[in-house]
């Protein structure tokens, strides 16, 4: 189906993101499967607009869609049909119908780590914060947080000013700035490397409930979920919480027990949450998952320096298959295998039992 038949569905009455996403997976034809699936009201009033488009509601609110998509050219609407629609939404109960997008779309390429925690963080946890994903971007993964005061503006302004990419998942509208204080952060999630998202139409104000609706988003975007710091009964916990209903890894840092801001964090921890100390902690988890799941499309190589580095940046001292890198990567058995003779002639990598491993940085290299 296109854009405009996926939104005149997220908008039809009585019909919760759940249900639809239910209606979905059995794969109706357009229109009639859908009118015999659909609940009483919703059917009536996706009919009156097939039948009769004048008198529909619907029709004054897509043709208002279509006005604000059709303004700028980083504005989007992704959906199942869309070719960046992120795979992994497929996998939880409730994914939205559809997605508003302001930025660059190829921000859903790499593989994507949830970044959460205090909206009142410790100095600490925001230069662990920026640190993690600093280094998590200069690895070849993508950010996603929410925008939110504290740990996920921190994670997501660093991941970006690293070269990096990130997604952020708004309670609001895409065109909406909230928290009002981010309105560089919203600017700079525009440009190349960042990604606006949201369930919600354009120009739609944040609202209380919107936001834990909005954190299951941001977890099934994600293979996994990086808790930095959160008090006991910390929003972020919730974001655990989802993660773990949707099957994704959990990953905590640890932190004093005399730290109030540590205690969610050491409670994940002893709940069965991985004990992070360094980004490959949570890259040996999610390595195999990332070939598993096949994220969306590599990006296209480009000169010979940087794909030896589009190499390297999934090593560590795990060692990693070349099937593994092939996938990862796209490239070809017999590419990867000569980019990694590169890497070895380097002395940046080396080949041990089960692949291949990056090397310890040299002094002075």
């Amino acid at each position: 189906m296109q854009s405009r038949e996926w939104r005149a569905l997220a908008r039809l009455p009585g019909v919760g993101a759940a249900r639809l996403a239910e209606l979905a997976a059995a794969r109706p034809d357009w229109p009639s499967g859908w009118l015999a699936l659909l609940p009483r009201e919703a059917a009536t009033a996706l009919r009156l607009w097939l039948d009769h488009p004048a008198r529909s509601p619907l029709t004054a609110e897509l043709d208002a869609d279509d006005t604000w998509l059709g303004a700028e050219p980083a504005r989007h609407l992704i959906h199942p049909d869309h070719p960046h629609w992120p795979r992994l939404l497929g996998q939880i109960a409730d994914p939205p119908p559809v997605l508003w997008a302001m930025g660059d779309l190829s921000a859903l390429e790499p593989p994507r780590l949830a970044m959460v925690g205090s909206r009142r963080p410790t100095r600490e946890g925001l230069t662990n914060a920026a640190g993690f994903a600093r280094e998590l971007a200069g690895r070849g993964w993508c950010v996603v947080s929410g925008m939110a005061l504290g740990i996920d503006a921190a994670a997501q302004q660093s991941a970006l000013e690293a070269g990096g990419t990130s997604v952020a998942v708004l309670g609001c509208g895409v065109d909406v700035t909230y928290p009002p204080r981010h309105h560089r952060l919203h600017r700079r999630l525009q440009e190349p490397g960042g990604l606006l998202l949201s369930e919600h139409p354009p120009g739609t104000r944040a609202r209380a409930g919107f936001f834990p609706r909005r954190n299951r988003i941001v977890t099934g975007l994600s293979l996994g979920v990086l808790v930095v710091e959160a008090a006991e009964k910390s929003g972020s916990l919730v974001s655990a919480r989802l993660a773990l209903e949707q099957n994704r890894e959990v990953f905590a840092l640890p932190g004093s027990i005399h730290n109030p801001m540590a205690r969610g964090c050491l409670q994940l921890i002893r709940d069965g949450a991985v004990l992070v100390r360094q980004v490959d902690d949570i890259l040996a988890e999610l390595r195999q998952w990332a070939v598993a799941t096949a994220i969306d499309s590599p990006p296209a190589p480009g000169p010979d320096p940087a794909r030896e580095d589009s190499l390297l940046r999934w090593l560590s001292d795990t060692p990693t298959p070349v099937d593994a890198l092939v996938s990862l990567t796209g490239r070809g058995v017999a590419d990867c295998q000569r980019g990694l003779l590169e890497l070895e002639l380097e002395g940046v990598a080396a080949q041990a039992a089960g692949g291949w491993v990056r090397l310890p940085t040299r002094p002075g290299a």
